[in-house]
């Protein structure tokens, strides 16, 4: 049995973000794993870091140095979970083309410098190798939308940045779980059908029970496929526009 982080971004308990959330709680937990959650929402996770949230912030205030230290009772927190988490599980909304501020301010203040990630320990040797991520994320767009020809431009590209993130601190970057069309403007027919497309979701049943065996990661380069300045050789295969020749 492994161990799972749940995190939350959404602030109505009632949306199906927050419900597909504790789906997956409960699919795991009846799959005998042990389940850790961060509704960090519900906890009104403040996402801005600051000095204010170090006894002793460094002047002017640096972040990474500022991290270095000991780290603010809430962070703490969440560093303990990322640790002991086999696969963490995102559920948020994409808003404004990029998950909430929420989730990206917790990235920016529980992924800390010198605890999670230094600048020995990245990439390839990240201090969190081993562990998995998985994106579970809603679009109000359509999929034709969120497609790669699509006016709302690609879900997959709007994901890299969060996915380069964890990659970063060295975890294996799990295909996302993209659900489109999800907003509260359907009526009637229209209603029932989007009802009746993410009951399933709910109810199960969920791959989180075999921990995703079967997902697919996010291929990015190898370290050693990136020449000494850090750019990619030739002859290296170029995973994403964001990466390439």
């Amino acid at each position: 049995m492994a161990t799972l982080l749940v995190v939350t971004a959404h602030p109505e308990p009632r949306s199906f973000t927050a419900q597909w959330a504790r789906a997956t709680a409960r699919h795991a937990t009846a799959a005998g794993h042990t389940v850790l959650t961060s509704d960090l929402c519900a906890r009104n996770f403040d996402p801005v870091e600051h000095p204010r949230h170090f006894a002793q912030p460094p002047n002017p205030f640096d972040a990474l140095k500022a991290q270095e230290g000991p780290l603010p009772p809430d962070v703490a927190a969440e560093t303990a979970k990322i640790r002991a988490a086999d696969l963490i599980v995102l559920h948020f909304p994409l808003w404004w083309f990029a998950p909430p501020a929420i989730l990206k301010g917790w990235t920016e203040r529980c992924l800390p410098h010198g605890h999670l990630h230094d600048t020995k320990h990245r990439f390839d040797t990240g201090l969190l190798s081993g562990k998995r991520v998985l994106f579970r994320v809603t679009t109000g767009s359509n999929a034709a939308e969120s497609g790669p020809g699509g006016r709302e431009g690609d879900t997959r590209l709007l994901l890299w940045p969060l996915a380069a993130t964890f990659r970063y601190c060295g975890l294996t970057v799990l295909e996302p779980q993209i659900v489109h069309g999800v907003h509260g403007y359907h009526r009637d027919d229209r209603k029932t059908a989007l009802e009746a497309r993410l009951t399933p979701l709910i109810e199960g049943p969920d791959e989180i029970a075999s921990l995703c065996a079967d997902r697919p990661a996010i291929p990015f380069n190898a370290d050693a496929q990136f020449d000494a300045e850090g750019r990619l050789q030739p002859g290296a295969p170029s995973h994403s526009p964001f990466i390439r020749r």
